[in-house]
């Protein structure tokens, strides 16, 4: 049986023409019937390295009995000139996630995933300590089971006080190892309530976004920080109204 938690989440490729650009990751999102996938927004469009792709292309399951079948699902990035992701911004400047409704009637039939909900997003800042475990679920420098098609899980732990918006950014920091391709993973923590709302038995925190570095670090004599912004997930809601 396939963890849920696996199946939350797909590989994202971002192409322009047919040319491939990158690798990225994210993962589902359902809310009133309807599903989106959630990514980093500098993903989709990002000006500071010239990325500018026309459409994504993701990884889908084709038969829950058989996850080695799937089968690539295309995206375009936009109709009639016109972005067709949702993208937020707050008082600090643009909001490092995106999201794209998928047609659902588009996909194939039997496809397998999983999807969080509202349901899924955490109830209260205060139950969530600093140093808390945590999940992040994405594709590492595009690492996979290339076999069943399924994205790996990294550890890592809550670095900042969750709910405060670190330096008035809208994300909090995350300890852990991550790579190019992580962006757009879910950042989840296991739920602990016996009245979890489904088989998806995960609350979700966060949308990974980049590796933090300090500008000052000797590349010689200093490692690298090891922390993550993650931006909040509670943005979602916005974002799928």
């Amino acid at each position: 049986m396939i963890e849920p938690l696996l199946l939350t989440t797909a590989r994202v490729t971002t192409f322009h023409g047919t040319d491939q650009l990158t690798g990225a990751s994210g993962f589902y999102f359902e809310r009133d019937n309807r599903l989106f996938l959630v990514t980093s927004r500098h993903v989709l469009r990002d000006k500071l390295s010239r990325h500018f792709p026309d459409r994504v292309e993701i990884e889908l399951h084709l038969d829950p009995e058989n996850v080695a079948e799937s089968t690539g699902f295309s995206m375009l990035l936009y109709r009639e000139s016109q972005s067709v992701w949702r993208e937020e911004s707050d008082r600090s400047g643009p909001v490092d996630v995106a999201v794209i409704e998928i047609d659902k009637a588009a996909l194939p039939p039997n496809v397998a995933y999983q999807a969080f909900t509202p349901d899924h997003l955490a109830g209260g800042y205060d139950r969530i300590e600093v140093g808390a475990s945590l999940l992040v679920v994405g594709f590492p420098l595009g690492f996979h089971d290339t076999l069943h098609h399924m994205p790996v899980a990294r550890h890592a732990v809550i670095a900042s006080s969750f709910g405060l918006r670190f330096q008035g950014e809208g994300y909090f920091l995350t300890d852990g190892r991550t790579h190019r391709g992580m962006s757009g993973a879910a950042v989840v923590a296991r739920t602990v309530e016996p009245n979890a709302v489904d088989d998806l038995r995960w609350t979700l925190l966060g949308v990974h976004s980049a590796r933090i570095d300090v500008g000052t670090r000797d590349l010689n004599l200093d490692e690298a920080l090891g922390l993550n912004s993650a931006w909040y997930a509670d943005v979602l809601l916005k974002l799928t109204e």
